[in-house]
């Protein structure tokens, strides 16, 4: 029973906080939903259409969304922010453009930041994205998922857990595969816990990702800025 919680919200208002941050009237709550899903889907429609990196990592590795009447403050934490800017000069000044033609911005302005994160293979979601297109390239889950783990023990991880479950190299009954290095307590509140669910669809069929990683966030940020 205790392993069905998912391990961000249960460290709500400790170690993790939300990812949307507005206020909306009871009757207006769902239309807030619906354009946080679609602030977040559009980002990665566009970031997936222009960023040409071999490996197929976007580097997303959240998007938080800031409401005020008049404003929407979007932060986008990339592992690799560099790749946006130098394949595409202009790709955030159109990256807005494109937001604000979903959202129908007339009265409210849209202002775009860009977060780099200083150690993004000590992301659960970009260690994913990792994992996932390995995958999809055939290569063996096993070797894929101990690549996974040097990276991250680069990145001064203290712990890391990766599952992979479906049909696993294409074999016709699904089962679950996992490993794990270091320590990762997820019954402590107080441990800083990330987490990710992945879904990466292959020739076999869909297969699912989950990263757990235990490790102190360090975050700097890219120095550019958009409103």
């Amino acid at each position: 029973m205790g392993q069905k919680i998912n391990p961000l919200g249960f460290r709500l208002g400790t170690t993790q906080g939300h990812q949307s941050l507005w206020f909306a009237q009871p009757k207006n709550y769902f239309e807030g939903l619906q354009e946080d899903q679609k602030i977040r889907d559009c980002i990665k429609n566009y970031v997936q259409k222009n960023m040409r990196i071999s490996s197929a990592i976007e580097g997303i590795a959240r998007i938080e969304i800031q409401k005020r009447i008049d404003l929407i403050q979007i932060i986008i934490f990339m592992g690799f922010p560099k790749l946006l800017l130098e394949n595409r000069p202009r790709g955030v000044e159109e990256l807005q453009m494109t937001l604000q033609n979903e959202l129908n911005c007339v009265n409210r302005k849209l202002n775009i930041a860009i977060t780099r994160i200083a150690k993004p293979y000590g992301n659960p979601n970009i260690l994913a994205e990792f994992i996932a297109g390995q995958l999809k390239n055939r290569v063996s889950f096993r070797k894929a998922m101990k690549k996974a783990i040097e990276l991250t023990e680069q990145a001064d991880t203290k712990g890391i857990q990766i599952q992979i479950a479906g049909r696993i190299d294409g074999k016709e009954i699904a089962r679950v595969e996992w490993i794990r290095e270091g320590r990762v307590p997820l019954q402590t509140i107080r441990a800083k816990i990330d987490y990710c669910c992945y879904p990466v669809r292959t020739i076999y069929g869909v297969l699912g990702i989950k990263v757990w990683a235990f490790i102190d966030r360090e975050e700097e940020t890219f120095r550019f800025q958009k409103s």
